[in-house]
């Protein structure tokens, strides 16, 4: 399969390799950097390298997009009308759910199957056997084709979007399970407690992942009150500490919105207790109205 690469940083690098130890030619790189270390690079995969799109495009049977998400409707704008009709333009980037629907839309109109590609993990820790999410019209030809390459991947059911959406919904919890670790453990460390830490974390190493944190969102309408005060209490250990508190600002700002959503709901129903069905949609469904944005 002849290949186009839109992007050669990071992404773009560590898949090209693959592609190639897969007996796929790279044959064209676009890349808006010209300087001699890009040149080396797209040299060392054998191909040629243009500072932007144009008909040479037409020569690619897959072309794949891996740029800033923010850059990745303008790239699918520029590059879709010089691809031929049934080539696959598969997008690599974090983009936002609606600008891959907007790109999707323009691959329509010229006939190229879309793939959405979500990026499930980090590529600096696993590379190119870094799970693949896939939605579009192209899900299964790009799915076909990264699993021909050795490249873990799915397709899911639904428009392009879709995958991008899932991604983003599990960077909240990767990012923000990475934020806690950094402010919880700087703590750790800086009081002497770090291995301590560990041993006390250990009941949530022996509980699945998707358990643990819907036991999280039943209790949560239950104790959000009591749990508040906790979170201001170690919020107050942390600035004792001399240090300053970003993560758990967010924390205490969240529980006190779920404590006022509470102390309305019971007073609405003369102070009687709040009573919900035990079950995480029945506590979604009312943990959801407290986090719309209103205007």
């Amino acid at each position: 399969m002849k290949i186009a690469l839109v992007g050669c940083g990071e992404v773009g690098a560590c898949y090209a390799q693959a592609w190639i130890a897969a007996g796929h030619e790279v044959f064209a790189v676009c890349e808006l950097r010209q300087d001699p270390e890009m040149q080396a690079r797209v040299g060392s995969v054998g191909a040629a390298l243009h500072a932007s799109p144009g008909p040479w495009l037409a020569e690619a049977d897959l072309v794949v997009s891996a740029v800033f998400g923010y850059a990745a409707q303008t790239v699918a704008a520029e590059a879709l009308p010089h691809m031929r009709p049934h080539a696959l333009y598969a997008d690599f980037t974090t983009a936002s759910a609606a600008d891959m629907r907007a790109a999707a839309a323009i691959a329509a109109e010229h006939g190229v199957p879309f793939a959405d590609v979500a990026i499930m993990g980090a590529i600096a820790l696993l590379g190119a056997k870094t799970p693949l999410l896939i939605a579009g019209t192209g899900a299964d030809a790009a799915v076909n084709f990264a699993v021909s390459c050795d490249i873990p991947a799915r397709a899911i059911e639904g428009q392009a979007g879709d995958a991008v959406q899932l991604k983003l919904l599990r960077s909240i919890m990767t990012k923000g399970m990475e934020s806690l670790a950094v402010e919880c453990l700087v703590a750790a460390e800086k009081l002497g407690l770090r291995s301590a830490l560990y041993e006390v974390l250990g009941d949530i190493d022996r509980t699945p992942l998707t358990t643990f944190i819907d036991s999280f969102v039943r209790s949560h309408v239950l104790h959000a009150p009591r749990r508040l005060a906790e979170v201001r209490e170690s919020r107050e250990q942390l600035v004792e500490a001399g240090l300053e508190p970003l993560v758990l600002d967010g924390v205490e700002r969240l529980f006190a919105r779920t404590s006022a959503g509470i102390e309305a709901a019971r007073a609405s129903q003369g102070g009687a207790p709040l009573e919900l069905v035990d079950t995480v949609e029945a506590r979604l469904a009312w943990l959801t109205p407290l986090a719309e944005k209103h205007a």
